[in-house]
């Protein structure tokens, strides 16, 4: 395990304090950590790309373990639906700057930590000056962008990316480092998946404890790394499986040919990570005959209110329906879509609807494809109306 991820210079500038040897007495106790560990961890300076359900325990916990500067990268508003496990945040934190709030709750935590603040979205023209200060990167993204985007970017300044994810009761993690052994994410997942196959907690949805679990194993994972002490999971994938309660670990490799790592890398700085993301265009994916019409929010209710003669199309699941609905809405799941078909009318209006506008994406496709031809797709969902619409309508 390499400790010199910081360097003598800096690390021979911090001492501790009396009041640091009273507060970190529990961890100076661990021959592992020591006091040498403990000015390890605060010369330390740990990135969390993301300030949610991931970001909230990781950062949490490193402020409280004493990392000397810990930075967050967010540009997100704090919203009711975060509060079921992004902990960082109140109730009377909704609708104010996540890092802003995040930022107050840590320094409240510890103020002797060293809170810098990134109101920004990590792009591919800010990543490399963001990520440079940090000796440790721990990425709770949610979007595939955003993942690909840190993994280059952290291979390039030979930093360590510490990776999470959750889904629905399920969450995995890992420690992706090719300059200190084992493969980068890209050697995990050498392309993305197709646009709308890998749905996000606002569609799936997510057990509010789960990213707690998958944080604080980020968290772990730094503090190891900044000690030097253990074993990581470069070179592992780690698996959890909350309704099993099991976890799983999986070997993985460094790909020879990966692009970014590998023996003869082709890609040496940030890319475009949304269109590399993107894929081909859907009609491609769900070979629509044409084009597929869209409708916003506010279109759908003026031709709602004008009387015009339109089925609406709810494509979620019933739970759904019960949280939250569009009145005079019809649901019809995806799942059930193919076989219901027949019941709905060919020469009207149709407008499909879900949570955000993925999945009613597909189902006006798949409409298209079996003739009907004036079917359109509610931009945004039933979250767009609840915002453009109808406040009264909850979100979720």
């Amino acid at each position: 395990m390499n400790a010199r991820i910081i360097d003598d210079e800096r690390l021979a500038a911090v001492a501790l304090t009396a009041g640091d040897l009273s507060r970190y007495s529990r961890q100076l106790l661990l021959p592992e950590v020591n006091a040498e560990g403990q000015r390890r961890i605060k010369a330390a300076r740990i990135l969390c790309i993301g300030a949610g359900g991931l970001g909230s325990p990781a950062s949490l916990y490193l402020a409280a373990a004493g990392i000397g500067t810990l930075g967050l990268v967010d540009a997100d508003r704090v919203d009711a639906s975060n509060l079921q496990r992004q902990i960082l945040y109140a109730s009377g934190d909704v609708g104010k700057l996540k890092v802003e709030k995040a930022r107050s709750r840590l320094q409240e935590l510890n103020a002797d930590v060293e809170i810098v603040s990134h109101n920004a979205r990590l792009t591919s023209a800010n990543a490399t000056e963001i990520i440079a200060p940090y000796d440790v990167v721990i990425d709770g993204s949610d979007n595939f962008p955003t993942r690909y985007l840190s993994n280059d970017v952290c291979v390039f300044a030979r930093k360590p990316n510490i990776y999470g994810s959750v889904f629905r009761f399920e969450g995995q993690a890992s420690v992706f480092a090719p300059h200190l052994g084992g493969p980068c994410y890209r050697c995990l997942f050498p392309e993305p998946p197709p646009p709308g196959a890998a749905p996000s907690c606002a569609e799936a949805g997510v057990l509010g404890v789960l990213p707690g679990i998958i944080g604080l194993i980020q968290a772990t994972e730094a503090l190891k790394l900044i000690v030097g002490a253990g074993e990581t999971l470069a070179g592992r994938l780690l698996h959890f499986d909350a309704l099993k309660m099991k976890f799983r670990e999986f070997n993985l490799r460094r790909d020879p040919a990966c692009p970014v790592c590998g023996d003869a890398p082709s890609i040496f700085e940030p890319i475009d990570y949304e269109q590399f993301c993107a894929g081909p265009p859907a009609a491609d994916w769900f070979a629509a005959p044409d084009g597929l019409p869209s409708i916003s929010a506010r279109e759908l209710k003026q031709k709602m209110d004008g009387g015009e003669a339109l089925v609406l199309v709810d494509v979620r699941e019933r739970y759904e329906y019960e949280i939250a609905r569009i009145d005079g809405a019809r649901l019809i799941p995806l799942g059930e879509l193919e076989s219901q078909m027949n019941e709905l009318p060919h020469n009207g209006i149709l407008v499909c609807q879900c949570h955000s506008g993925v999945r009613s994406e597909h189902a006006a496709r798949l409409l298209q494809e079996a003739g009907f031809e004036n079917v359109y797709n509610l931009e945004g969902g039933i979250d767009a109306w609840s915002i453009e619409v109808d406040p009264a309508v909850p979100r979720y």
